[in-house]
Parts: C-alpha cells; structure tokens; sequence
C-alpha cells in the first residue's frame, strides 16, 4: 500500500493538498492566456470537498517531447497569465522528491497534459506514485478507497486515444503539406532571389478572412545574383568567404539579403553563412521542395537542423521560373564535398601554429573513407617533411565500422605528389604527346559511359514493368467491385496515378534511347590552350593553385595499394577560362589542346606511411 493511501484512509479528503499540473501546446497553436486557466478551473471544480491546491506548475510546449527536454520552456514569459507559476513539469518531479513538499498529491485535466505520448505520461505516474503521490485527472473518478484497477483501465485507454490522435493528426498534416508541396506552393519567407506572388486562399471562407497562398517568382533585381553566385562556385570553386567578397565590392549590383535580425540590419553586406544558405536550397531549380529542416526545441530554445536529402519532398515537375538548371545545382553540392571547408588561395592558415602551406591542399583525398587529408610538417634529421594526412576520428569519419580495414593513421609525401602532378600536365594537358595520350583514353571512357546509359535504360524498363503489374492487379480489382463502392473509386484513383507515374518513366525512356552515347570515337583539336615549355614547379604556388582548381585536380590515394590516382577534367563550360588562364603563364607558344568534355588521369605509386 502507498503510503499516500494509508495516509488519506484516515481523512480521505479534509485537508489533502494537492499540486495542479497544466499544459498546453506551443504558443502558435494555442491561447494559454484562455486554456491554462480553463484548465485550473475544471481540476479545482473536481477536487472533492476539503481537498485544496497549493501549489501550481504549468508549462507551454509541446507534449510529446522527451520528457528530459520537458519543462525549460520560457514561452510563460510571453503572455500575461493570471496564475502564480510555482514551475514546470521538472520542477514538480523534483518538489515531489523533497521530504518536505508541500503536496501530497497532483491534479490535472486530462491525463494526455502530462504528456501526449504514453510512455512518459506512465512514467511520471510511476515516479510520483513511489514517492507517495497521487496523480489525478479531473475527468476521472478521484477514488482514495485503494481500489484501483477499473481507473487504470480507463486512463490506459485514454492515453492510448491521446498517442494515436496525436500521431494521426501529425500524418494528415504531414499528407496535406507534402499536396501542399507537390502543388507549388511555397511554406514560409520566399528564399533570396524570388519575390511572393500572393494567390487568393482557395477555401472561400478563409479567403474571405483574408489569407492566401503563394507561388515563387524570380525578383528581377535580386534574381541574378543567385546565378551569379552558382556560377561562380562551379565553374570557379569558389568559397564562401570569396563568393561574399565579389559580392560584397558590387553592392548596387548585388543587393545584400535582409537579415531577419533587427540587431543585424544594419550590416546590409554578404555573409559566408547567406551563401552557403543559397548554395543549398534547390528551390532556385524551379523545384518546390519541402521538409529540408527540421524545428526542434530543448532546453527552451529552438535550433534548425538539416535533414538529409533522402527525407525532402519534391514536387515532381517544376512549379516556378528556375533561377539555375538542376545539373548546375548539383555541380554546386559536389564542389562543396570537394573543398570541405578547405579555404581558397594559397595564403598561411590563420592558425596560429601554422608556419608553411601546403601546395596541393584540399586537392587530396583518401581514397579509403572519401575524407580530404590535411598537410602535416614532421622535422627527422634536422630536414623537414611534408605529408598529406588522414587520421580518423569519431568528429570526422564516426563509428569505426563505417571504414572497415582504415589504418589509424595514412600518410603520404608531398613531394611525391607534386612531381607526379607536375608530370601530369607537362605530358597530358601541356606537352607535344598529350593529343595521342588522350586518344588512347577516350574508348575507355565513353565504354564507361555507354554502360551507364545501358544500365538507366534496364532500370527505367524495370520500373515500367512493375507499374504494369501493378496496375494489371487493380484492374483485376475494379472488375470484382461495385463501379459506385467507395473503394472501387480509391482504386481507380490509384491505378490513375499509376498510370501517371508510367507515362513519365516511358517518357525518360523514350529520351534516354534517343540519346545513346557516342560510339565512333574522334578526337578533335580545339586549337585553345596553348603547349607551354616552362616548368609548373617554377610558377608561383598562387598560380599553381589556380591552375589546379581550373583543371579540376584531384587525387584520391589508396593506403592499401600505396597508389595515387591523379585526375583533371575539363568540360565545355570551363575550357575558355582555362585557355585564357594557360594563356598568360609564361612559356606560351599557342598550340593548343584536346576536344572539351575530355578526362585525363594517371595511376602512380606513391608509398606512404601507415
């Protein structure tokens, strides 16, 4: 028996002190200045005579958070509530803990106030009831007689109704923003680039209250600075802080993002962060997308997080004017997995234990976990060395089983590197043989191109496939049933999204069989970059470096093998800037090099230490 229960046995109600508990949902969705003294009103009204509240905690959030996060909310501040708050939820819990508290027992509403997800309500109905608590609900029988079982039935169910309303409430919505979404409709402030086209709420009565949807169209001042911003990231791999820069010496041009900050509005200059918030947002592919971050609150404040790319939804064809082409947009994403936060140029690390640089960072790459190796200077015999270094860690690469058989440490000379580098071009991009070499590659790589079309096309078909039968089965279905039965009519609307889903696959079908790669195999001069007879390793390490980014270099080294592959690429989109940056170098004798869209690589052995 509780000792709650001897307790009252004596005097059942005279003189029972009891805690109220209260809650309601986030500020948004509800009034507290009405529900929370709704609620008191209903526990006290159902508090049997001589029973008397003495204390009072209540809490404004939402009640299906962990119930660790719970009660650090200070939404209460916000409103003018004309209740003493004594606490949250947290502070009832460790009030009750006390030999000294000023309660022997805690009503409520409704169970579901304590928390909307039943784990935790039976939780904290647990935790007080052995601490000698009760825990009532003014819509429950109070019953202090010892006989409890019918009660927890009763309240069981509740809770269960409470959990599975909630979650239904949050598929629906979840279902109606995802329509929502597939429609074109924009959630939220329109993102910098595009203006909001305000559309009349198609819902007669809330239209006649006022309210509207909008659509995203491209704002004529602002609009180009995003495409600026994307070419400058893909075709010149520019970071951030460099991106911000350009910007920022053309501010009539480039109109600065107002920041939703008053403390920051005075700033009106570019930002690394408002870069990188461009640079990731697909919605400027014409693409609505929805659900790419996730709100959560603990310990009271709110914090934005991104979710991973599989969990977006996209609308399945443009819903607005594109301010940049999807491949454009992609090519920015993989730029930035590229440089990973490695800085442009060639200049010292502002750290302040760094004393040289490193020629070919964030060129690098272990081939092992995919991770860019950062330089590292070890002194042996009063010489130095340099290394390229990969060194795993929880931070970086997280659990130990995601890159089985990675070393613990991989390292790699740099001066090995950096002749096999140099080698690279002075015989592929800058030398007499580079045309024959290219040639020699070409079969190679369009056979791996043919493959890739080859396999889409399988793919494509198998998913044709599959529509049919599923379609074939409804069909089968629809013949069985009532042609007015309301499911005889969901199935028709399934098989007409079906065929929906058939016709846009056949289409990609038809597409991709009237482009089939190239099988005849030419190589064509292209007379733009000239042959150069100076030495890369005599240039400038700033000058070295540009000429590496507009190549595209980059080497991924196999720890197992000991072998670096070496790779520059060039394509039609950046073959000018290159062949007006080649040039400029010093020995030019402009000759020239290879058709646009050519790869060139090289597999070298550079032993490190592991």
């Amino acid at each position: 028996m509780s000792g709650w229960e001897s307790k009252v046995r004596e005097d059942p109600f005279d003189g029972l002190r009891v805690a109220w508990c209260g809650r309601t949902s986030t500020e948004d969705l509800q009034d507290p200045t009405l529900s929370l003294p709704r609620q008191l009103s209903n526990s006290r009204a159902a508090l049997p005579p001589g029973a008397l509240i003495v204390a009072h905690f209540y809490d404004i959030e939402s009640g299906r958070k962990n119930l660790e996060d719970r009660g650090h909310s200070t939404a209460h501040e916000r409103f003018t509530i004309p209740i003493p708050r004594d606490g949250g939820i947290q502070d009832l819990l460790a009030e009750a803990a006390r030999p000294n508290r000023r309660f022997d027992a805690v009503i409520c509403e409704s169970i579901d106030r304590i928390s909307r997800r039943t784990f935790y309500g039976t939780k904290i109905e647990h935790e007080l009831e052995q601490l000698g608590v009760a825990l009532f609900a003014a819509d429950e029988p109070i019953m202090l007689n010892g006989k409890r079982a019918t009660a927890i039935l009763t309240r069981r169910v509740k809770q269960g109704i409470a959990e599975w309303y909630a979650v239904q409430m949050m598929e629906a919505s979840w279902d109606g923003l995802r329509t929502h979404t597939q429609q074109g409709w924009n959630i939220g402030r329109p993102p910098y680039g595009y203006q909001a086209e305000k559309v009349p709420h198609p819902v007669p009565a809330k239209a006649a209250d006022g309210k509207s949807k909008t659509r995203l169209v491209p704002d004529p001042l602002r609009g180009p600075a995003v495409t600026q911003i994307f070419v400058w990231r893909v075709m010149e791999r520019l970071g951030y802080g460099d991106i911000a820069d350009r910007l920022n010496a053309d501010r009539e041009r480039y109109p600065p993002p107002e920041s939703l900050n008053p403390n920051f509005r005075g700033r009106n200059s570019w930002s690394r962060s408002g870069i990188r918030e461009i640079l990731l947002n697909p919605k400027y592919t014409g693409y609505m997308v929805w659900n790419r971050k996730a709100t959560t609150s603990r310990r009271g404040t709110n914090r934005s997080m991104l979710n991973p790319p599989s969990a977006w939804v996209w609308s399945e064809q443009p819903t607005h004017e594109p301010l940049v082409i999807r491949e454009i947009y992609e090519s920015a994403q993989k730029v930035g997995r590229t440089r990973n936060t490695s800085r442009s140029g060639a200049q010292l690390n502002r750290h302040s234990q760094a004393r040289r640089t490193y020629l070919l960072r964030s060129f690098v790459h272990c081939h092992l976990c995919d991770r860019r190796m950062f330089g590292q200077t070890e002194t042996r015999r009063k010489a130095q060395d340099a290394y390229y270094v990969c060194q795993p860690d929880r931070n970086h690469h997280g659990r130990e089983d995601r890159f089985p058989g990675h070393p613990k440490v991989v390292r790699v000379r740099e001066d090995l590197l950096v002749d096999a580098v140099h080698d690279l071009f002075r015989r592929r991009v800058f030398g007499q043989q580079r045309h024959e070499l290219l040639a020699a590659d070409l079969p190679q790589n369009s056979r791996q191109a043919e493959e890739e079309w080859e396999s889409w096309c399988r793919a494509l078909k198998r998913s044709i496939t599959e529509i049919t039968r599923k379609q074939d089965r409804l069909i089968a279905q629809i013949e069985d049933t009532d042609a007015d039965d309301a499911f005889c009519q969901r199935l028709r609307a399934r098989f007409a999204e079906l065929e929906g889903e058939r016709r846009t696959k056949a289409q990609e079908l038809a597409d991709a069989e009237a482009s089939t790669p190239a099988r005849d195999h030419q190589t064509v001069l292209l007379h733009k970059i000239p042959m150069l007879q100076t030495k890369l390793a005599e240039l400038p390490e700033e000058l070295q470096r540009e000429l590496f980014t507009a190549f595209r270099l980059e080497i991924r080294y196999d720890a197992h093998l000991g072998v670096a592959l070496i790779r520059i690429t060039l394509d039609h989109e950046t073959i000018e800037g290159v062949a007006a940056m080649a040039e400029e170098l010093p020995g030019n004798e402009n000759r020239h090099l290879p058709e646009a869209g050519a790869c060139a690589e090289d597999l070298v052995s550079a032993p490190g230490r592991n």
